[in-house]
């Protein structure tokens, strides 16, 4: 199997949520500002000497600058863990998200978790889908931004790839090799045959909600059900039987609300 089934219980499921640090460009500070209007002519692909009118930046600041960690905070971490129980029982898939307005605080309390639980590279694992492209190095820059200790499953920079077995990447175990193709998350829980709920939002639509609409519980619905799709995914890697519905025990977050 592609997962060994004694490792699940060892396993932290992860996904996070990204937004612009600021509402609209306008509101950048004025040297990062400069930097963005320079970005955002490179992702536009436009060709060197030739000006990017303001609406342009502005529009392409609303659009990319979420997934930019230069340009962006975590909105939400959501966790997932199976329960250890006696050989022949049923895990307990418990879910636990961090949100908020607060950043540090959000990965604060993350933090916290992975240094009480989830600190030994050596037997415990992070699982996402695509964490390796995107989670771990945002989670991990954000927190250098902050000036905040790194966990040790975090702690990768300078790492072999053979010294970080720990990350287990969903998108890049169903490469097998090969890396001409991404793979979203949908996509494969629907080619595997696990059913994923219908969300009423998606990923493009994560900074609207967040600063036009203020609805940070609709993310967090969001990234729960992303992080319910990704340990399903990893029973099915591991031959083990999906997880019932019965058996998701999701803990509804305490949100720290935007500072008035």
């Amino acid at each position: 199997m592609v997962i060994k089934k004694k490792d699940l219980k060892e396993m932290l499921f992860v996904d996070i949520e990204t937004v612009s640090e600021q509402p609209a460009y306008d509101q950048v500070p004025s040297e990062l500002r400069a930097v963005w209007a320079k970005k955002a002519a490179r992702l536009l692909r436009i060709p060197d000497g030739e000006e990017l009118a303001h609406t342009d930046i502005a529009a392409a600041y609303d659009d990319k600058a979420g997934i930019f960690a230069e340009f962006a905070k975590v909105a939400c971490i959501t966790v997932g863990y199976l329960t250890k129980v006696k050989r022949g029982q049923q895990p307990i898939l418990r879910i636990k998200t961090f949100a908020g307005h607060d950043e540090g605080a959000v990965l604060g309390d993350f933090c916290k978790l992975m240094d009480q639980h989830f600190d030994d590279p050596t037997s415990n694992y992070l699982c996402g889908h695509n964490i390796k492209e995107f989670d771990v190095p945002f989670l991990c820059r954000r927190l250098v931004i902050h000036g905040m200790r790194l966990p040790r499953l975090l702690n990768i920079a300078g790492k072999k790839p053979w010294q970080v077995q720990h990350l287990v990447d969903t998108m890049v175990l169903w490469r097998f090799g090969d890396y001409k193709n991404y793979t979203s998350l949908a996509l494969l829980a629907a080619t595997l045959r696990i059913p994923s709920p219908k969300d009423d939002i998606d990923g493009s639509q994560v900074g609207s909600v967040y600063w036009k609409d203020d609805d940070l519980d609709r993310i967090v619905t969001y990234c729960e059900k992303d992080v319910i799709t990704v340990a399903q995914i990893a029973m099915r890697y591991a031959g083990a039987p999906l997880i019932p519905a019965d058996k998701i025990e999701i803990i509804h977050p305490e949100i720290r609300k935007r500072d008035e």
